[in-house]
């Protein structure tokens, strides 16, 4: 596995629609949605979730790349598990030994990091990359739409609707909705759990192809749109993050409201790159 050598900030675009990209169950399943602006608002927790079933599906709970936060998990089991390793056993610092343990066997915890103290102490792991919350360019309109089910669950229910079977419920879409992630690899937190170049390329991947395994109902139409990442050519960096993001410009250039990627004009003002920076566009 290649070390990680190289602090890297990334700017992730994609888009939405007719779906709802992350509801919010405190406001019934709704998009979720900046109350001041009216922008929409997907988590940060909810990007590294689709992530996380990328690499399960791509890498098939693999050997180093089993996910640690999955459905239907049990923490503490699979950190009593780790404590049984012979390595474990025969170090003098358990939690520390349990710790390198659980980075190697689990993709998300070496990227993400996790919190391992809740039973048998495995420690604390800050993962190299984080994402902030994705943000709308415009604010978004969100749409509420009635379904009917041709069936009801029970016979009970059948008996008290007298033979019509009909129910209704309802769905939450965004018509359209352009949404700007921004993210971080630490070169220095990657030393600590051995998260590689290896293992960034398969995040890289993820980004790519994360929503087309990963389709749902619920969820629309959603596509990766951009990927640009800025390299520094030193662990610690070579310029603020922010002011690497600002070379990116997202612009809309339809006089309608937007309904499509085309409606929009992504720019890098790539004359103005810092010294010891370097761009790549990846989608």
């Amino acid at each position: 596995m290649s070390e990680l050598k190289n602090r890297i900030d990334f700017v992730y675009i994609f888009d939405v629609q007719n779906g709802n990209p992350n509801g919010d169950p405190d406001a019934g399943n709704l998009p979720r949605v900046d109350a001041e602006t009216g922008m929409g608002l997907v988590t940060d927790v909810c990007l590294k979730r689709k992530v996380r079933n990328y690499v399960q599906v791509a890498k098939n709970c693999a050997t180093g790349f089993d996910i640690f936060i999955k459905e239907k998990a049990v923490l503490n089991t699979l950190i009593d598990k780790a404590h049984e390793d012979d390595s474990v056993k025969e170090a003098k610092d358990k939690t520390s030994a349990a710790r390198d343990v659980m980075c190697k066997s689990y993709y998300d915890i070496r990227t993400f990091g996790a919190v391992m103290s809740t039973g048998r102490n495995a420690g604390q792991v800050r993962g190299p990359i984080q994402f902030t919350f994705a943000r709308s360019v415009d604010s978004i309109a969100t749409a509420e739409h009635s379904i009917t089910r041709m069936a009801v669950a029970t016979e009970k229910e059948a008996e008290k609707q007298g033979g019509d079977n009909r129910t209704m419920g309802r769905k939450a879409t965004v018509p359209y909705g352009l949404y700007v992630c921004h993210g971080f690899v630490s070169a220095n937190l990657a030393k600590q759990t051995g998260f590689s170049e290896e293992d960034l390329d398969l995040f890289w991947e993820a980004l790519k192809n994360m929503f087309d395994v990963d389709r749902s109902a619920a969820r629309g139409l959603m596509s990766a749109q951009k990927l640009i990442a800025f390299k520094h050519d030193s662990v610690l960096g070579n310029a603020p993050a922010n002011k690497l993001f600002d070379l990116v410009k997202v612009e809309k250039i339809c006089n309608d409201a937007p309904r499509k990627f085309a409606d929009y004009r992504v720019t890098i003002d790539a004359s103005n790159l810092p010294s010891g920076v370097t761009l790549e566009e990846m989608i």
